[in-house]
């Protein structure tokens, strides 16, 4: 299922959404084992679940060993989360409130909690997410040595080809679509898709666009987020449009071991998959091998709708721009101002 960025993931009350995230393994598996390999951190700990959904994470939290789990969920699903509670023998110590988390109060004999934790993502990690409502429940509920499940995140992005786009509707059995390709591509090329893309499609590894620690990240730290660069090509390839993915770090006694959640081509596929930006087909680009894609990102909160962000590419000049130093594209100066450096080092 290929979808455009509407509001499909906003219907709370749709159960065939709740279907597709419960049915997504590696969503389902990292926190599933970002808890239980933590579960000394949980631990007779206070954890409040933002926007709890059909309860299963606090469900997790609760046999990980919390003393107490507060579920908040905005949507009707609450009753829902309750009644899995009760299937569980869990409603000693995880309580679902139905409530939205701006209007939720803890009882008064909780000052804060330990742990929040929550599934916010949406789309290239923002895009109809609710990060909002998470850090209000950061600011007003949370411990100052508090933890929060993920609590690191890093938006990427690469150039890619996209095929399904273009290549192969030049020959479906035996008969050409470009003219229909072509047309379903100007009707799409309003806004980003969510498109699976293989790592073989990339044509760089991906570069960071942004990085947040949700302990101190605040919103309006998010109401824009600009990046321009200049990749390297790693592979000889069409360059058609721009994937974009992201990955969610959570908390670990030892980093280097913590559980990623990871929406990268290269990472088993999820139910947010990879939003694609298809170029225009005329700055579509037989490339190079170590060929430079400069390029303008944008990521830009939209006033009529904080949850919603417009997203912008620029294609820009890789000769009238600064390259990193050093860089390995194919360029002339690139080339000599290297070789400067390497001999600089040997001497």
């Amino acid at each position: 299922m290929d979808l455009e960025l509407d509001n499909y993931f906003n219907d709370y009350e749709n159960l065939e959404v709740h279907e597709l995230m419960l049915r997504d393994r590696p969503r389902q598996q990292a926190y599933k084992k970002a808890i239980e390999l933590n579960a000394n951190l949980f631990k007779d700990k206070i954890v409040l679940d933002v926007g709890c959904g059909t309860g299963i994470l606090s469900a997790f939290c609760a046999k990980a060993g919390a003393k107490l789990v507060y579920a908040v969920e905005a949507s009707k699903l609450a009753e829902i989360a309750l009644k899995v509670m009760e299937d569980n023998g869990l409603t000693s110590a995880v309580k679902v409130f139905h409530s939205k988390i701006e209007d939720f109060c803890l009882p008064t004999s909780i000052a804060k909690v330990d742990i929040i934790i929550s599934e916010w993502m949406g789309f290239y990690l923002l895009h109809e997410g609710m990060l909002d409502s998470v850090l209000f429940a950061r600011d007003n509920f949370l411990k100052p040595d508090g933890l929060m499940f993920p609590t690191e995140c890093t938006i990427y992005v690469a150039p890619c080809s996209v095929p399904r786009r273009f290549d192969d509707w030049n020959n479906v059995d035996g008969v050409c679509l470009k003219s229909f390709s072509s047309q379903l591509r100007k009707q799409k090329s309003n806004k980003p898709e969510i498109l699976e893309i293989s790592s073989e499609q990339l044509l760089h590894r991906g570069a960071v666009v942004h990085w947040m620690n949700l302990m101190d990240v605040s919103r309006t730290d998010l109401d824009e987020i600009v990046f321009e660069d200049v990749l390297v090509a790693e592979k000889t390839g069409k360059h058609q449009g721009f994937c974009i993915w992201f990955e969610c770090r959570f908390p670990s006694e030892d980093y280097e071991d913590a559980i990623i959640l990871s929406t990268s081509p290269s990472s088993p596929i999820t139910h947010w998959k990879q939003c694609v930006v298809v170029l225009p087909e005329n700055a579509c680009l037989q490339i190079d091998n170590n060929a430079p894609i400069s390029f303008k990102m944008s990521m830009t909160r939209r006033l009529d709708d904080i949850r919603k962000y417009d997203l912008e590419f620029e294609l820009l000049d890789p000769y009238a721009i600064e390259h990193p130093v050093p860089c390995n594209c194919y360029m002339t100066k690139c080339i000599l101002l290297k070789t400067h450096l390497q001999n600089m080092d040997t001497h």
